[in-house]
């Protein structure tokens, strides 16, 4: 097997950041779970697997068999611990194509739920948001500004593999709320503030979108005015609240679930 050239590993280096992981249009993927998962995924275009020499993946059953089918190159354990995003990383990272945004008529067209996201500013929430919208069957990821990059190391991590499984399109999001509107979408707006109803009074329609906030903020009061908007907080199961609130991927998480029976 070759070892990686100066000018690969330059660039793994570079996709830690996110100006270059736009221009390039290329993201890094973490770990036995993830990679595979990505690659029976077939959805994210796998260009290059990258090993740790030392730990010798390739060498395994099963890994030695997509070492002969993708290209391949081995990394010192240094620098490879220097382009990872684990303090145990393990032994095997792949480059990957970063899918194209969807267009938002063709996400519009669609039935479903749609999840949208209001300043989710931690890859792990993210990430999660992401890894429950796959496995429910949203239609697709509304990500508004001050979001989280969808292709974060960390967020890419705490997918699961899921990353590219589902259609994505940064947005304005007062402004693609209202068209979805326009277009007979119904809103669902996740927060716990003084007027909002129970997720369980709230009927899915044919076409919905769930809004989840920004994790210390809620969502934005810009998004709560719309013609066919509604705030909806999940009802607490006891009459004194032992927490304040619930974590935001967990939120959303139990709202798909909520909605999923509907749909």
């Amino acid at each position: 097997m070759d070892t990686i050239s100066n000018r690969q590993l330059t660039l793994l280096r570079k996709l830690q950041k996110k100006k270059y992981r736009e221009r390039e249009q290329l993201f890094l993927v973490e770990g036995e779970r993830a990679v595979e998962q990505v690659i029976q995924n077939g959805t994210v275009q796998v260009t290059h697997l990258f090993w740790d020499e030392n730990q010798q993946l390739w060498k395994r059953p099963g890994w030695s068999e997509r070492a002969g089918q993708l290209l391949s190159a081995k990394i010192d354990p240094q620098s490879f611990r220097e382009i990872t995003d684990t303090d145990n990383p393990q032994g095997i990272l792949a480059l990957c194509e970063m899918p194209p945004e969807v267009a938002l008529d063709e996400l519009s067209d669609k039935q479903g739920v749609v999840v949208a996201t209001d300043r989710i500013q931690d890859p792990g929430n993210l990430g999660t948001i992401l890894r429950s919208a796959a496995w429910f069957g949203v239609q697709g990821l509304l990500l508004g500004k001050g979001t989280v990059d969808l292709f974060n190391p960390k967020v890419v991590r705490s997918t699961a593999g899921a990353t590219g499984t589902i259609p994505f399109v940064n947005v304005n999001l007062e402004q693609t709320l209202s068209f979805f509107e326009e277009k007979g979408w119904q809103v669902l707006l996740l927060d716990t503030s003084e007027h909002a109803e129970s997720l369980r009074t709230v009927e899915a329609a044919p076409q919905t979108i769930v809004v989840i906030g920004n994790e210390a903020n809620g969502v934005d009061p810009s998004l709560m005015a719309g013609r066919n908007r509604r705030v909806v907080e999940i009802p607490h199961p006891q009459k004194e609240k032992q927490v304040e609130s619930l974590n935001a991927s967990i939120a959303l998480s139990i709202a798909l679930y909520a909605l999923s029976g509907q749909t």
